[in-house]
């Protein structure tokens, strides 16, 4: 099933109506449009009918630009993106699966995360580099499946990680990451199982560019 045709809860529509009424007295919705929203969330049934009530306003006291996760910004919160990242964060398709079954998968360099992805190993590994990506939204979810194998993720010093997995002879390792209390900082949050297998993620610097080296 696809996240946008789950049943949305009563709990789903509370942090959408919280959304709207900080909205509001944000000055971004009028006292009529305010009204209209809530009319239509009341009315929502599936999460794909709650994601367009809030998709053009931006998270709670936050820019409306994505956050491009690095060591040099993400302990200040949210970067204001040049173009290239923008353009970038426009190209977004909601979710990506990764898979590596008896093989491997990378990702590192400027590349996008999506607001869900998806890794799937069975004796395999995957490697997920953040320190120069740029995050959709200000929290994303990965959620993994791990069989017999391994996922390492590195995110820079600053990024919140919610650990939310559950491992069956196996688990997940935070390195460096649990010191983050800043409640704007961005947020990369762990779902999934693990099996006979595990997921590591630590905090680290920027890599140095070859000039500097």
């Amino acid at each position: 099933m696809q996240p946008e045709h789950i049943r949305a809860s009563d709990a789903d529509r509370d942090k959408v109506a919280e959304r709207l009424r900080e909205a509001l007295a944000e000055g971004r919705l009028t006292p009529v449009e305010h009204e209209e929203r809530l009319d239509t969330l009341y009315k929502a049934k599936t999460m794909g009918e709650l994601a367009p009530i809030v998709s053009d306003l931006p998270a709670a006291g936050h820019s409306p630009f994505p956050t491009a996760v690095d060591g040099a910004h993400a302990a200040d919160g949210m970067e204001i993106l040049g173009q290239e990242a923008r353009d970038l964060a426009g190209q977004s398709k909601g979710s990506e699966n990764m898979v590596a079954v008896f093989g491997g998968c990378e990702r590192k360099g400027r590349w996008l995360v999506e607001p869900r992805t998806n890794v799937s190993v069975l004796c395999g590994g995957v490697d997920l580099d953040l320190r120069e990506a740029v995050l959709s939204r200000r929290e994303v979810t990965i959620q993994v499946a791990v069989i017999l194998g391994g996922v390492d993720i590195t995110v820079p010093h600053g990024v919140r990680v919610i650990n939310n997995t559950s491992g069956i002879l196996g688990g997940t390792e935070l390195h460096g990451t649990d010191q983050v209390t800043d409640p704007n900082a961005p947020v990369i949050r762990l779902t999934g199982t693990c099996m006979l297998g595990g997921v590591s993620v630590k905090a680290k610097k920027p890599r140095k560019s070859k000039k500097q080296k």
